[in-house]
């Protein structure tokens, strides 16, 4: 097992981690913390992929922008723990936990049989793929219009934060 291997294990069971973390604890400013924690997980993960710009970007712009925003709501709520009730035991969240485990199964099996098909797959990809330009005109020319409509959900949810956040002051 070679250095990447391991920091590849490790940056994964992080983001599991930070994920546990998000679906599992009560108080919101710690689900957000672990988001931002799995979200850096994700950008080492990126970084093993020689995808530097995207990790650039996830952290930038999920772990910077957006998990500030949600922490800037988050904390505007103010929700204490007594607001949020007793713990009640319910049979969702190991229905949540099963469903799961059988995605994941899935996913691996189909993974597994692919990987197994495509031994000797190329790796034919070229210099400039993934490069900033690459991006930025893929961006700019073929997927104008989902950037747009992403940049005006963005808005929407700004706006949202704030009217909720008024009303409560």
């Amino acid at each position: 097992m070679n250095v990447e291997q391991v920091l590849f294990y490790l940056f994964a069971f992080g983001a599991l981690a930070g994920c546990s973390g998000v679906v599992l604890s009560r108080n919101p400013i710690n689900s957000a913390v672990s988001l931002v924690a799995a979200f850096f997980f994700l950008a080492g993960n990126y970084v093993l992929l020689h995808a530097n710009f995207m990790a650039i970007v996830q952290i930038l712009v999920y772990a910077g922008a957006i998990m500030v925003l949600f922490l800037f709501v988050l904390m505007l709520l103010n929700q204490r723990d007594e607001e949020l009730g007793p713990r009640k035991f319910s049979i969702a969240p190991l229905l949540g936990i099963f469903a799961a485990a059988v995605v994941s199964v899935t996913i691996g099996a189909g993974f597994m049989s692919y990987r197994n098909a495509t031994a000797n797959f190329p790796a034919d990809v070229p210099v400039s793929f993934g490069t900033v330009q690459q991006i930025g005109r893929a961006l700019m020319t073929t997927h104008l219009l989902p950037f747009e409509l992403v940049s005006i959900l963005l808005l929407i949810g700004i706006v949202s934060a704030v009217v909720v956040a008024k009303r409560r002051l």
